[in-house]
């Protein structure tokens, strides 16, 4: 590993562990495990993909597939997949891209090929996410017909982890970076920058990850909560707010509802802009 894909991958990891430190309601944190997985799977998880995922030469579809092969050795089960379908472009841009990391992840995607689309559905499936369910086209379990982008763009009015990909990753750069900067000149602890971003995500639109497992009304029912612990978090301090943070944590693990996909564009936040201190200064850059 050369001794720039090295820091890529410590910006990886370290994106990874800030996320587990933020009380994210219904999602694994160091405060509470849930769902059948626990803070330290998370952990080994990242550890695992972080090398493939940061592979240098290797093209998107197989840093996917690497690093969702890699976790599944290390824990057995599926922890990362949104995570890494959104870092692994991100990692590729950094190393190969210009200064400016939209740009250079502009690139990332529009050399997306078959090749590319082939791996990560061969990853996909071996993750096996809840919820998968039958497309009508371009189903994962089929061998690939189309681009990793076109493939991607066909899913993603129903998934937001797909539709970074035929947006430009709008979401990270236009809510989460700017999120993520407000609350960090806001709060000396990351902790409440993690957790302002978490739920900006989970207040914006309803997470896919719970649609695709329960229907649109348990997101929409999540998401108006969102909303107001989200205007909380404006006006109060976050301390003082863990414990009801954790009570409708509680709650929503209780019912199995997980927003995964909001966690998963946090991690893609935090990595960004992390990534951003790696390349060489240039304007635009998030």
């Amino acid at each position: 590993m050369t001794a720039h894909a090295a820091r890529i991958a410590a910006a990886f990891v370290a994106a990874c562990r800030d996320e587990l430190d933020a009380p994210k309601p219904g999602n694994v944190h160091v405060f509470a495990d849930g769902h059948r997985m626990t803070a330290a799977e998370f952990e080994r998880s990242a550890q695992a993909a972080a090398g493939p995922l940061t592979a240098t030469g290797a093209g998107a579809g197989l840093r996917i597939l690497r690093a969702v092969e890699a976790t599944h050795a290390a824990v057995g089960s599926n922890t990362n997949l949104g995570i890494i379908l959104l870092c692994a472009p991100l990692a590729a841009a950094a190393e190969s891209g210009p200064a400016d990391l939209r740009v250079a992840l502009a690139n990332v995607l529009a050399a997306l090929d078959i090749r590319d689309a082939d791996l990560a559905f061969r990853a996909i499936t071996l993750a096996a996410p809840g919820g998968l369910g039958q497309a009508e086209r371009d189903d994962v379990r089929d061998p690939a017909k189309v681009t990793l982008a076109r493939a991607m763009e066909q899913a993603a009015g129903r998934d937001r982890i797909a539709h970074q990909f035929s947006s430009n990753f709008a979401d990270i750069f236009d809510r989460g970076l700017n999120r993520l900067d407000a609350a960090a000149r806001h709060w000396a602890d990351p902790r409440w920058a993690t957790l302002s971003v978490y739920l900006g995500f989970l207040a914006d639109f309803p997470d896919s990850h719970i649609v695709r497992k329960y229907g649109a009304a348990a997101a929409e029912e999540v998401r108006q909560s969102a909303i107001m612990f989200e205007r909380r978090l404006r006006c109060e301090e976050p301390d003082g707010m863990v414990a009801d943070l954790l009570g409708w944590d509680g709650s929503l693990k209780q019912r199995a509802l997980n927003p995964g996909t909001s966690a998963d564009l946090t991690v893609a936040t935090l990595f960004a802009r992390s990534l951003t201190s790696i390349l060489p200064s240039a304007p635009n850059n998030g």
